[in-house]
């Protein structure tokens, strides 16, 4: 009988066995590879018990393995209101390491009151991030028990390596405080989001609402770095699509943990926050932010060794930053004016351009002028002049010339004795010349002597802007015509080069001081007799002229067109063309203002006017 059974039995145990392996084979399997690794059973072991004993069991076998989806946040909370104790006992037992111990009770005495702020948000099992967050504080006590376990054993590799984990640990502890903390500060918790991986692509961020924002941003501040990365992603993606949304939400912890993220070990998350960055400094709406979270020394440092976007996109940063006087003295102070220097001297067009205007924009800032010298900006302007990649660059270096030679002749005398001169106005000779090359120009002319700039070509190049220059560059080249036509023989050359007809034209300019200029100019150029001759020949010289005899405050001009008009009436045709254009009204009002020469020019038009009635009669 016993003989006869013993086959079956042996089946049964065979099909007893084969359900054993299938049930906790890949866990015995797990455990085998992983030597520091707690047995766990299959999830649906926990599925079939009530949901205290479940957490009892997980805290007595030290699980961080448990599925996130198969909790709640509730539940989470739990877990993690039970690990305290638990490790706090573990770690309290360990004899060494003392005083990395005894900071690490310390901080594990604080999870409770931080999970307890946590939790009493009225919001608490609505958001994402607070199960995401219970989780990591899960699982750094379940290390700290691993750890004590393992120090009170004394059954660790080595004395250095263990130090070095019970660092991590406190650290993970600190990150875990502190992120507690910030997701009650940052009031993401005030909004119900969805779960974090519905908003990984381009297209999600689309439909994101301001809650969404937010819980991203408060992302870039809590958790890890690869988790702060995603966030990163995400944000770049989105202020593509919506910058004018993500900016309504945007508070200025956001901004500090952009900023932080500056010195991130990872090229690619410097790279990527810079890129935010850079929008941000581009909207016009965050330059006080970012400047007080000291954004400025990460900028700079990258613009020194970041990579070729992470250069640019710093350098851009800068540039509409250094607008600010303040920020441009913060700059330089920072030491960012060399590594700006050589962007200018090696940089690709874009890089080259806004390091160029970011040099422009600090040498607008007197007490800088001469650091800026020292570091040897003059002459890296001036090679932009001659070879810049974009004629954005040239421009920029033109202003920074300007900047630097109107007010310190030492400066002048270092850009002339540097070619500068040269450069100018071969840079003029382009198809729209601007005012930033003139007013250089302007500056230097009392440096050096004229017949110098005569023969380097000035004033060909005067008459080129007044023909075809920029409304500035135009006012400019007629100060600077002010300025040379000291002379009979200067006042000759100009004479003859046929600027005249221009500046009686530029006396219709829109702007009362492009005509208040022309004017002067014209009232200087006609002390010579041949100049007055072409005066009188312009047909549009008189009514022009008289037009600036208006007697308003505004119009700054009215002095020098007496003085013209007085030039020329000797002429009987521009006597009796003054009076027919209403000349005389105009001066009695002058006269009662007591404007040098309207007086003298009144009683000359008036006694014109009698002889011409005793004429007719």
């Amino acid at each position: 009988m016993i003989v006869a059974t013993a086959p079956h039995l042996s089946l049964d145990f065979f099909f007893f066995f084969l359900f054993l392996f299938l049930s906790y084979g890949s866990c015995l399997i797990q455990s085998l590879v992983s030597p520091h690794s707690t047995l766990l059973l299959p999830t649906n072991r926990f599925d079939s018990f009530p949901r205290s004993a479940r957490r009892k069991t997980m805290v007595e076998e030290g699980s961080n393995d448990v599925s996130a989806d198969t909790l709640s946040v509730e539940e989470w909370l739990s877990h993690a209101q039970d690990l305290v104790p638990l490790a706090l006992d573990k770690a309290k037992e360990v004899k060494g390491f003392p005083g990395r111990w005894k900071m690490i009770i310390s901080k594990l005495e604080q999870i409770p009151s931080r999970l307890s702020d946590l939790s009493s948000h009225p919001c608490f099992s609505k958001n994402t991030l607070c199960k995401e967050q219970l989780q990591a504080v899960s699982k750094t006590l379940n290390e700290s028990i691993k750890l004590a376990e393992l120090c009170t054993k004394e059954k660790y590799e080595g004395k250095l390596q263990m130090q070095s984990d019970l660092d991590a640990l406190s650290g993970r502890l600190d990150l875990n405080l502190r992120d507690c903390g910030l997701l009650i500060k940052t009031g993401v918790l005030g909004e119900v989001t969805f779960p974090s991986q519905t908003v990984s692509t381009a297209t999600d961020t689309e439909s994101l609402s301001h809650g969404n924002i937010r819980e991203l941003l408060a992302r870039l501040q809590i958790g890890h770095l690869e988790a702060k990365h995603k966030a990163l992603d995400t944000l770049v993606e989105l202020m593509k699509e919506d910058e004018k949304t993500v900016l309504s939400v945007l508070g200025r912890s956001n901004i500090s943990a952009i900023v932080q993220l500056l010195t991130a070990t990872s090229p690619k998350i410097r790279e990527k926050a810079v890129t935010v960055i850079c929008s941000l400094a581009e909207s016009g709406s965050c330059e006080n932010w970012l400047v007080s979270e000291s954004v400025l020394p990460p900028l700079i440092r990258l613009v020194e060794s970041g990579s070729a976007v992470g250069r640019e996109k710093a350098v851009i940063s800068l540039q509409r930053l250094s607008m600010s006087p303040e920020t441009a003295r913060s700059i330089v102070g920072n030491g960012g004016v060399r590594s700006l220097i050589e962007i200018c001297n090696i940089g690709d067009s874009i890089s080259q351009a806004a390091a160029a205007c970011t040099v422009k924009n600090i040498s607008v800032v007197p007490e800088v002028r001469q650091t800026l010298a020292e570091e040897g900006v003059i002459k890296v302007m001036i090679n932009l002049l001659d070879c810049g990649i974009l004629l954005g660059s040239k421009e920029y270096a033109a202003e920074c010339l300007q900047n630097l030679t109107s007010s310190n002749e030492i400066l002048r005398r270092n850009v002339i004795s540097d070619g500068g001169i040269r450069s100018l106005l071969v840079y003029l000779d382009g198809p729209l010349p601007q005012e930033s090359a003139v007013g250089a120009l302007r500056n230097l002319i009392g440096s050096v002597p004229v017949d110098v700039l005569v023969s380097l070509g000035l004033i060909p190049r005067l008459v080129h802007v007044l023909k075809s220059g920029s409304p500035g560059a135009q006012k400019a080249a007629a100060s600077a015509i002010c300025a040379i036509s000291n002379s009979a023989d200067m006042k000759k050359l100009v004479g003859e080069s046929g600027c005249i007809p221009l500046l009686v034209k530029m006396l219709e300019a829109k702007t009362n001081g492009g005509r208040e200029v022309a004017a002067q100019a014209i009232s200087s150029l006609v002390s010579f007799s041949q100049n007055r001759r072409e005066v009188k020949r312009d047909e549009k010289s008189v009514p022009n002229l008289v037009q600036l005899l208006d007697p308003s405050p505004q119009n700054t001009a009215k002095k020098y067109a007496v003085s013209c008009l007085a030039s020329i009436s000797s002429s009987k045709k521009c006597k009796k063309l003054m009076i027919s254009y209403g000349a005389i009204g105009y001066l009695k009002k002058l006269s009662e203002m007591e404007v040098p020469g309207a007086k003298k020019l009144l009683e000359r038009l008036e006694r014109g006017k009698l002889r011409s009635l005793f004429s007719r009669h």
